[in-house]
Order: structure tokens, then sequence, then C-alpha cells
């Protein structure tokens, strides 16, 4: 009596990272379940060796995947779950002084800030707005009410921070902040933008009929 081919379950990852050179496996774009005795033997197969034409970015679909399983332990039976693609982004392991830059940034971003509120406080009049309320509530006009400029300079700060949800490296909770959100979205256009680039580029290599090694 024939025996039933075994079967692989995978899950492929949306986008991972590996140093520039590394031969791409399944274990660092998938996950995987299977049979305990063919997982390790499954988990070592080599997808794709980068080359410097490649760039720093490559596609790896779940044919080239499927094809490479085939290879290696063929009559599998695999089924795959989620996306279809991932992107391998090969980055470069030596550590770069990013201190300064980040001093640099942080400096840019905050007289920026402070610049362009200052900016939108002048062409709103938001100096004759306060004398006008300090002399509402005090029944007093003082032109230069300080302390009021000083406690609504503080509320904004603290505002900011509750806005954001977030301190230094402390959140408030785990929700998500709006900066987050719009990076995620960034980063998820950009990927499907790469993911159609590369399709094309593999259309065409294939009609040239070159092979993706």
């Amino acid at each position: 009596m024939k025996q039933n081919p075994a079967t692989i379950y995978l899950q492929l990852r949306k986008h991972v990272k590996l140093p520039i050179g590394q031969a791409v496996r399944i274990r660092d774009v998938a996950r995987v379940l299977t049979d305990s005795k063919l997982e390790p033997r499954l988990l070592d197969v080599v997808i794709k060796k980068p080359r410097e034409q490649d760039g720093n970015l490559l596609l790896i679909d779940m044919l080239q995947i499927i094809a490479r399983i085939q290879e290696r332990i063929p009559d599998m039976q695999i089924e795959y779950i989620g996306e279809p693609q991932v992107l391998v982004e090969m980055v470069s392991t030596a550590k770069k002084p990013l201190f300064l830059l980040f001093i640099v940034v942080w400096l840019l971003l905050f007289f920026g800030s402070a610049l362009t509120i200052m900016n939108f406080h002048a062409d709103v009049s938001m100096e004759a707005v306060q004398v006008r309320i300090v002399e509402m509530i005090t029944g007093e006009r003082d032109e230069h009410p300080y302390l009021f400029q000083g406690a609504y300079s503080i509320g904004i700060g603290l505002g900011m921070v509750v806005f954001f949800n977030h301190l230094f490296k402390k959140k408030w909770n785990e929700e998500p902040t709006p900066l987050e959100v719009e990076m995620y979205l960034y980063q998820e256009n950009l990927n499907q933008f790469v993911i159609s680039e590369e399709y094309k580029k593999m259309h065409k290599a294939a009609g040239r009929g070159e092979k993706n090694p």
C-alpha cells in the first residue's frame, strides 16, 4: 500500500533582514510545520544565493521555495498560508557611529518644530489673544503675561506627549502612536511598490531566458 506523502505547511514572513552575502534559507524567510524528522533538512534548504547585481532587496516568492523543496525533498505535499512572497533586505553588519547623527537630527527637529509653532502663533496673533484672555480673567491688562504663556507652553509639551503616547523610550500603553501608524503604512506601501518592481524584473528576465539562481 502506497504511503501518503508528508505535508509541509509554510507561512512566509513579510519582510526580513539578512547580512550582506548570506545565502537565503527557508528558516530565514518562513515558519514551517511538518514531520519532526524532515524539519531540520527542510529549514536548511537554500533558496537563493545573493549576487552583487541583485542589489540590497530580494524578492522570494512561493514558487521559488516550492521548486527548491522539490529538488531537495521530492514527493512532498506543500501547503502555504498567508502572503505568497517575502521581501529580503540585505544589510551591513558593521556598526556605524549613529550617536552624532542622532544629535544632529534631534536638534534639527527641535528647532524646526519650535520655529513652526512660533510662526503659527505670529500668524494668528496669539500674543494679543493671550493678553486679552489674561485681561478677561484678572480684570487687568498685562502686555507680558509670562505666567500664562509659561503654563501654555508647558501644556503644549504635555499635550504632544499624550498625543504621541511616547516619552523617550517609555509608552503609556500598547496603543500605537500616530507616527508609528504612518510609518507602518509607509513601509507597507514601500514594500508593495518594491514587490511590484521586482516581479517586473523577474518577468523581463524570464522573457530573455535568464535563470534565477
